[in-house]
């Protein structure tokens, strides 16, 4: 009886949340459809045209759809409609990534994101953003955990080199191919299922692109470890945690991670750390005194991440 009143209740619940979104689509179609003119799609103006843009027909025409049948989308009835159909529609509309997603929420159809979608590169504002929060440790990830920009403070605790055949610095490589005794996450053996767990959260988007699949494979291969915790399928989504870090020239240190999401960078988030308690607060300071101690490198062709290595060869841990 509770499973009948609550099947009822859901399907009551669609029903009225389809009622909504149908004349959201209907206008939203509408006033994309009256911005794209006949010269955008390379039709002749015509006579005696009452609308400021294309026809009902133009666009179905244009789309390969039949007339009645963009009529009735536009009109918000209840048809069924193909990623297909409505990445025609959304060409014909000359629609944006972004409006592509609100066309395919509206209609109710599942959104895939285009191939290879995945962000790589920052603007100087947010690198702006990540070096006014220094000393505090920040870093943009991507979906993927590529490390898109760092900041200083970032830098003097983790060294993230470029991953084979990705052609960026990427945080679970570099953690599931370091030997366990060089890992900078003390508690490997529970951190690092929660990031796999993680990034199987954001696969989920990103089934069957090759960009990602690409990743998977090679990072099973060169980690058994990871490729058992993948297979496992657990999921979690971001969010703050207290971590414990290890560096070679100053010991543990705990740091609380906190995730803020970045406008226009979908799926990629700013990853701030927070020294827990005041002997982190101290060692994250002596880290800065090092980096400003060893700056400007040695030799000019010489880079951050070059001369935190020097450091570290010169100073092995106790």
């Amino acid at each position: 009886m509770t499973t009948d009143t609550g099947n009822t209740t859901h399907r009551s619940t669609r029903a009225a949340s389809a009622q909504r979104r149908r004349p959201e689509l209907a206008a939203f179609l509408r006033s994309r459809r009256a911005r794209v003119t006949p010269a955008d799609v390379g039709m002749p103006p015509g006579l005696r045209r009452r609308t400021p843009g294309l026809r009902r027909e133009e666009v179905a025409q244009l789309s390969g759809v039949g007339v009645t049948w963009y009529t009735w989308l536009e009109q918000g009835r209840p048809i069924n409609a193909s990623p297909q159909v409505l990445d025609a529609v959304a060409r014909t509309l000359r629609l944006d990534a972004p409006e592509r997603e609100h066309l395919y929420r509206l209609a109710e159809v599942a959104f895939a994101p285009d191939r290879e979608s995945l962000t790589r590169r920052i603007g100087p504002e947010v690198q702006g953003i990540l070096d006014a929060l220094n000393p505090l440790l920040a870093v943009v990830y991507n979906a993927r955990y590529d490390v898109l920009a760092t900041n200083a403070a970032y830098r003097d605790l983790f060294v993230v080199p470029e991953a084979l055949g990705i052609g960026l610095p990427n945080v679970l490589w570099t953690l599931f191919t370091l030997p366990a005794h060089a890992c900078p996450v003390v508690w490997r053996e529970r951190e690092l299922p929660l990031m796999v767990a993680t990034l199987r959260s954001a696969y989920g988007r990103h089934v069957g692109e090759p960009a990602w699949e690409d990743y998977i494979r090679a990072l099973s291969a060169a980690s058994p470890w990871f490729a058992e915790l993948w297979a496992s399928g657990e999921v979690v989504l971001p969010g703050p945690r207290v971590k414990t870090f290890r560096h070679p020239a100053v010991g543990e240190m705990r740091m609380t991670s906190q995730s803020l999401s970045i406008d226009g960078m979908p799926e990629c988030r700013i990853v701030v750390y927070t020294p827990e308690d005041e002997a982190s607060r101290e060692k994250v300071e002596l880290l800065r005194e090092r980096r400003e101690r060893l700056w400007p490198p040695a030799h000019e062709d010489e880079e951050a991440e070059d001369v935190i290595r020097r450091w570290n060869t010169e100073n092995p841990a106790p």
